[in-house]
């Protein structure tokens, strides 16, 4: 139920660390307190599960899929991941949404349509992919969202107009008072906006800055897979397959030390890639 104080997507949070809270006053702009991490994840174990996955006919699961699930995973339970600030204000998200771009076709000039995914809780990659999928081929086959054409619109306007609409939905975003249709399908109201640019190509897992629009606190994205050489505990060498997997984070959420727990619980799925086949709640013990 939603009390005084609360917004239409968090709850409103009281007696957090101190130090949150001055972090807050110090760097009042989201940007300013953004973190990054470029993690190697080992996923060798996650090729195997995918392609044993994949053996059933009609079933065609990608890395993003997983990647996409294994995220969701580490989001309920690290939920302190889920936190965003807004005016000065911290808030647990009601719900854990992931949000991503999808090009109607691999060319410079096609459009990109904003998908914005909820995870329910007893979502599992099964169900996940099926929904990530469906929004994918119905973004390459129909029209822009009216997110979609509002940014569109927007932004081909005179800078002389621009600027001030721009700055009008700041204010309304800043006080909860964005229409619900808008914010429901635009990617900045998202858990973590997620973008696989491995499937372009690249290795690395790139930098990407967060905004101070909307109430996203979390953007991560993951390389092109490639080989890699590792030393075993016992010292003998092993050829194994890593994706970089690049996080920026806006650290008045999470401190380096939760941040870093969370990473490593991302890398025990994936590791563990049956564990996706659970709920999406369900609670994970490092083992």
């Amino acid at each position: 139920m939603k009390k005084f104080g609360d917004r239409r997507d968090g709850k409103k949070l009281k007696n957090l660390n101190g130090m949150m809270y001055v972090m807050s006053d110090i760097k009042k702009k989201r940007a300013d307190r953004e973190v990054y991490i470029d993690y190697p994840i080992d996923v060798t174990e996650l090729l195997k599960y995918r392609e044993k996955l994949n053996k059933k006919k009609d079933r065609h699961i990608t890395i993003f899929h997983l990647f996409s699930t294994g995220i969701a995973k580490v989001i309920y339970n690290r939920p302190q991941l889920n936190i965003f600030i807004i005016n000065g204000k911290f808030y647990q998200r009601n719900d854990v949404v992931l949000s991503f771009v999808a090009k109607t076709e691999f060319t410079d000039t096609a459009e990109e349509l904003m998908q914005i995914l909820k995870v329910e809780e007893n979502d599992n990659i099964f169900t996940l992919s099926e929904k990530i999928s469906g929004n994918v081929k119905k973004a390459r086959t129909s029209s822009q969202t009216g997110g979609d054409k509002l940014v569109s619109f927007v932004g081909h306007m005179p800078k002389i107009l621009r600027r001030p609409v721009v700055g009008m939905f700041m204010l309304l975003d800043r006080h909860d008072l964005l229409p619900s249709d808008l914010a429901n399908e635009l990617l900045y109201y998202s858990s973590v906006i997620l973008s696989n640019i491995g499937a372009i190509g690249c290795t690395g897992g790139i930098y990407h800055n967060i905004t101070d629009f909307g109430t996203n606190s979390i953007l991560a994205t993951m390389g092109k897979i490639y080989k890699k050489e590792v030393v075993n505990d016992d010292g003998t060498k092993e050829i194994r397959d890593f994706c970089d997997f690049g996080m920026t984070l806006d650290e008045g959420i999470a401190d380096g030390f939760y941040m870093i727990k969370s990473m490593q619980l991302f890398q025990y799925i994936m590791n563990n890639p049956k564990l996706l086949e659970g709920n999406a709640n369900e609670k994970i013990e490092i083992k």
